[in-house]
């Protein structure tokens, strides 16, 4: 009797280990729409992770309806959340690393941003790590750019206006800075941004334009200023605890799909960026230029708030190393 109940409750444990495997559901979240890019993107991977793991693992995907990532990523450091695919304001929340690449004006094009992105992932990672974040995948989502409801060329012209800031983390810090430079700054969440606009709470925004066309924020808005301001980069992220639920000899082959997955996309977010700046000019948004000598005051600016950034917004140890990586890559491309 004895050895038949060892039997049966070696088979019911072997069992339930067999029903948790073929049950993993990973709860991932975005703030993208459904309608986007980055929700084809995250099916693909989900479909991935199903044929790979024969159904066993797989995504249940929230797009555009838990809010900003400041309340997705608290949502998975409470456990109500396992993953995200989020923006470098989302993760640094998490930890002020991850702004390591959102220096304003720093780059000039995708060469720079992807020579320094590529030095600077491990160092990044290992800091989210610590705090229970895995970091799948890297991408970006376009260069941000100013919308506005006026015309903006010189600073002068943004001083003007009522400039959203992403209110979250850092907040107070980014807020001085740009009241530092006489703009007048209105801290909001992202979800916010349309309610914002319709109400003239605010009247311009910073955002790539592919999110300006999938959240519609750009029919408030009949300008954009044609200026590389920051490039927007994120990743696809999951908690160590979720991670560690999945079985570990599938855990590899996994994050082969998402990071394959990932290069696909920042391939198709670099191709989509210029149809979406024309969907929109087809729309009515007017594309302002910014003339070289006009980019130059901009960067002159920019450039006298670089000593509060470092150190309050990017830490100053990944702000030094982004700026040395530039200016390496620069030094290299001029010889």
């Amino acid at each position: 009797m004895k050895l038949t109940q060892i039997l049966l409750a070696t088979c019911l444990a072997l069992f339930a280990v067999n029903a948790s495997a073929k049950s993993v559901v990973i709860k991932l979240a975005t703030v993208a729409p459904k309608d986007s890019t980055w929700y084809e993107y995250l099916n693909e991977i989900d479909e991935g992770w199903r044929e790979a793991s024969d159904g066993k693992v797989r995504l249940k995907i929230y797009a555009g309806t838990l809010g900003d990532e400041d309340d997705i990523m608290r949502r998975i450091r409470i456990g109500q959340l396992d993953a995200a695919t989020v923006t470098t304001a989302g993760l640094s929340t998490v930890d002020a690393a991850a702004k390591a690449l959102h220096i304003p004006l720093a780059f000039s094009s995708y060469e720079e941003l992807d020579f320094v992105q590529g030095r600077m992932a491990k160092p990044v990672q290992e800091a989210l790590q610590k705090k229970g974040i895995v970091v799948l995948s890297w991408g970006d989502a376009g260069w941000v750019h100013f919308f506005t409801k006026h015309p903006v060329q010189k600073p002068d012209d943004l001083r003007k206006l009522k400039l959203f800031v992403w209110a979250a983390g850092e907040t107070t810090e980014a807020e001085e800075i740009w009241k530092k430079l006489g703009f007048n700054p209105v801290p909001l969440s992202s979800v916010d941004i349309l309610p914002a606009l319709q109400t003239g709470l605010i009247t311009a925004y910073q955002a790539p334009p592919l999110a300006a066309l999938a959240n519609q924020w750009f029919a408030f808005t009949g300008s954009m200023t044609d200026m590389k301001w920051v490039p927007l980069t994120g990743a696809t992220v999951i908690s160590k605890r979720a991670w560690s639920k999945i079985p570990a000899e599938l855990r590899p082959k996994l994050a082969q799909i998402v990071e394959q997955a990932g290069h696909r996309l920042r391939d198709n977010v670099r191709q989509l960026e210029q149809d979406a700046i024309a969907a929109m000019v087809k729309r009515g948004l007017k594309i302002v230029a910014v003339p070289p000598d006009v980019l130059a005051e901009w960067r002159r600016l920019t450039e006298t708030v670089y000593a509060d950034i470092r150190g309050n917004i990017v830490p100053a140890v990944y702000f030094d190393e982004v700026i040395r990586l530039r200016d390496e890559f620069r030094a290299t491309k001029a010889n």
